[in-house]
């Protein structure tokens, strides 16, 4: 079996303790000789996502570095650049938004006049989700191989976009089904989101821009990720920021509220890679273009929910079982 070394970085150890060892992030954490770093950030979603990049490289007979957990976007995303690590898993709405600064309503408004263009590059996903998810793909892809020189693979045909959730009984008993309609009670509430929502572009500034004055006295309750929808269930909170593929959605039963406004652009996944890896590795595109493009909404929603539902599987063991059941690596 290959060697493989694991670091974690954060303050997130404990839910992924079975698959990492506590080692501060700096640029002195080197890989070992050879081997292909692997960063993700700081949420379930990415440790499965992680650990499958690991899986396909050490099947591809390569050795490989954990480097999970490293925190929010800006931080995974300095560490690529700097060469720090090697590749990690994005979202093209938050690239989009948080990595390259561009304005949701214009891309999504250039996208509606445009015409479609066939895309023949080798990492074009035949996915559903509308025109939208291949034209901000297109755009993230383009940008970030010309001012970064890093490789977008394919994209996902899940949509994990941001959204924000209530309880079923809130909904019922409040008649809150759209976010137009929270930001009317909005100044008498509690959301629960990671401590970069209130920072965040596509988070509270996006929704105080796009929904007006109605989320600007909204209280914010920072918590880690993964402890986001304890606070909705302990009654700490009425509205958590959710993600499109959250296992806890349908776990809980929570009513994602339309965003009928249209804040949020698409948020597919794919890998990012450093563009010499894929030079001096090509069979790496096609063995991550075939995971990539087998993820699905029910797929990943599944496979977070087994970590965090009450199986509280490692998120190692569900991605190794995904990839053996649908044959992506040798059992």
């Amino acid at each position: 079996m290959l060697n493989r070394r694991t670091v974690v970085k954060g303050a997130l150890a404990a839910p992924i303790a079975a698959t990492t060892v506590g080692i501060g992030f700096n640029s002195a954490v080197m890989a070992q000789e050879g081997a292909v770093v692997v960063g993700s950030k700081d949420f379930t979603e990415q440790f499965i996502l992680g650990n499958m990049y690991l899986l396909v490289l050490e099947d591809l007979g390569l050795e490989t570095e954990a480097s999970l957990n490293l925190g929010g976007t800006q931080i995974a995303h300095q560490a690529l650049e700097s060469g720090d690590i090697h590749l990690y898993p994005e979202y093209t709405g938050t690239a989009l938004v948080e990595v390259l600064g561009l304005s949701v309503e214009e891309v999504l408004s250039e996208a509606s006049s445009a015409t479609p263009v066939a895309d023949a590059s080798p990492s074009a996903s035949p996915v559903a989700g509308g025109g939208n998810a291949e034209y901000v793909y297109n755009i993230v892809r383009d940008a970030y191989q010309e001012q970064f020189n890093l490789t977008w693979l394919a994209y996902s045909p899940a949509n994990n976009t941001q959204a924000l959730a209530v309880s079923r009984e809130y909904s019922e008993e409040s008649g809150v089904t759209t976010i137009s309609q929270l930001a009317e009670v909005a100044a008498d509430l509690t959301i629960s989101a990671p401590a970069d929502f209130p920072e965040r572009e596509d988070g509270l500034l996006g929704l105080q821009r796009v929904y007006n004055a109605g989320f600007a006295d909204i209280e914010v309750l920072p918590v880690q990720p993964g402890l986001k929808y304890q606070a909705l269930l302990d009654g700490e909170a009425e509205v958590v920021l959710a993600f499109g593929t959250d296992g806890q959605i349908s776990g809980y039963d929570l009513v994602v509220l339309e965003d009928d406004l249209g804040l949020w652009p698409p948020y597919n996944v794919a890998p990012v890679v450093q563009t010499d890896l894929l030079d001096a590795n090509p069979d790496i595109a096609t063995r991550f273009d075939e995971v990539t493009t087998s993820l699905t909404d029910e797929v990943l929603s599944d496979l977070n929910w087994q970590v965090d539902g009450d199986d509280g599987a490692d998120p190692a063991d569900v991605a190794r079982q995904y990839l053996e059941d649908n044959g992506f690596i040798g059992g």
